[in-house]
């Protein structure tokens, strides 16, 4: 029935992935660095990370990866000379694709992580200064566990929609599984087949992804249930 590309598909699956959780990583390190910006009190570093926000989440996704991909290149090629590099520099389309998705998706992440910080009362803080905590400590000791159970149901959203996004990046040459379903297709004259595997692919990994985001879920609930008993 698939003519043989079956592993070739499976290939391009384990490409899709390996890209959505590289795009996942740089995403959040973004995302808090965005989220931190903008609950700064310096009001340069607060519309900073407004402006990123704002204008990433405003522009189609699409137009984004185009944009840093050709212009990324060009100003690659155009620093490189400069530094004593006078060869064409070609970027890895995997590399691409996951600066690509994960400064797209950093601005989605901050502002989930923005609304989780904002969500844990002041006095949680406070506290944990009062108990003598230093303030990195009381940061990653107090705070972030917390904005965890907060961030949770908005980082499963911005997952689901980063992972559907990889389908995106077949249009600068990396072979995923969209890219390889396309080639099968075109030389099998079967389209509907093999794209209605890519969507049951799809479909695999966004249900193994709301079962461990849930129980994730479950165990920051819990854990913080406790520690208020």
């Amino acid at each position: 029935m698939l003519h043989g590309y079956g592993p070739t598909i499976l290939d391009g699956a384990w490409l899709t992935l390996s890209l959505a959780l590289s795009s996942m990583v740089l995403a959040i390190v973004l995302g808090l660095v965005g989220a931190a910006c903008r609950l700064s009190p310096l009001k340069w570093l607060a519309l900073l990370g407004e402006s990123y926000a704002t204008l990433v989440r405003g522009l189609p996704d699409l137009v984004l990866i185009l944009l840093i991909f050709y212009g990324g290149q060009e100003l690659v090629n155009r620093v490189a000379p400069l530094l004593g590099h006078p060869e064409y520099v070609d970027i890895n389309p995997f590399v691409a694709g996951v600066c690509t998705l994960g400064f797209i998706f950093g601005a989605y992440f901050s502002e989930t992580f923005r609304g989780a910080f904002m969500a844990i009362p002041k006095g949680q803080g406070e506290a944990a200064m009062a108990y003598g905590m230093a303030a990195s400590k009381a940061f990653f000791r107090i705070l972030v566990p917390q904005m965890i159970r907060f961030a949770i149901p908005g980082f499963t959203n911005n997952w689901l929609v980063l992972t559907k996004s990889t389908a995106l990046i077949s249009v600068i040459g990396l072979q995923d599984m969209m890219f390889k379903a396309k080639n099968a297709a075109d030389a099998t004259h079967e389209p509907f087949t093999f794209f209605l595997i890519v969507a049951g692919l799809y479909l695999v990994l966004t249900s193994l992804s709301l079962l461990t985001l849930r129980y994730l879920e479950r165990h920051f609930s819990v854990g913080t249930k406790a520690a208020l008993l």
